[in-house]
């Protein structure tokens, strides 16, 4: 088993915390994990990213390879595409959520980023931010999109549920529901664009 995972956002969108969910669960799970401190400007509003690296034998460095990601998990939409470069050509999933986070003064038509993102082979465009005020809390956008990403991050979802209740337990069980909530309205959303098994 081995995946490599690139996290795209802005700060305070959430990227550590999903970090923290599926590092969580691969370590549960016995596997080798590195994953590189998130880059950037990670004040609120300053684009960050995060590389996660999990495998059944050991690994060497905490950084993806330019085309040798699995997986982008992004909270905004064009912090995503700025990472396309490493998806694995023809085998890699983009998977964001649609709500551009407006950080500069020239940034791209919402129309022409939305149908960029939805024309490439493996990729799914979520309005996490609608269906996190819907199932959960609006605070829950990144652990919608986790949960949309869910099943190619490659490991068992309830490896990954039961990471939610770890990470959020000191937070109270409310807390907690929401977002499991969350997450699996993000896999609701995202069943009908096709599986890829999850291996351990």
């Amino acid at each position: 088993m081995k995946r490599d995972i690139i996290l795209a956002g802005v700060g305070g969108q959430g990227i550590l915390t999903i970090a923290t969910v599926i590092g969580y669960a691969a370590v549960e799970r016995g596997l080798f994990l590195k994953q590189s401190e998130v880059h950037g400007m990670s004040q609120r509003g300053g684009e960050v990213q995060s590389h996660l690296r999990i495998s059944d034998t050991e690994v060497f460095s905490d950084l993806v390879p330019e085309g040798g990601a699995d997986l982008i998990i992004g909270v905004e939409p064009m912090e995503s595409l700025r990472y396309y470069s490493y998806l694995k050509p023809g085998e890699g999933w983009l998977i964001t959520n649609k709500k551009p986070f407006v950080n500069i003064p020239n940034y791209p038509d919402f129309e022409t980023l939305w149908n960029r993102i939805s024309s490439l082979p493996r990729a799914i465009l979520i309005d996490g931010d609608t269906i996190a005020r819907e199932h959960a809390n609006a605070r829950a956008v990144n652990i919608v999109v986790l949960g949309a990403a869910s099943d190619h991050v490659g490991l068992p979802v309830e490896d990954l549920r039961n990471a939610i209740r770890v990470i959020f337990a000191r937070k109270g069980d409310a807390v907690v529901e929401a977002n499991l909530r969350a997450f699996d309205a993000g896999r609701a959303f995202a069943g009908s664009w096709g599986k890829v098994p999850a291996t351990a």
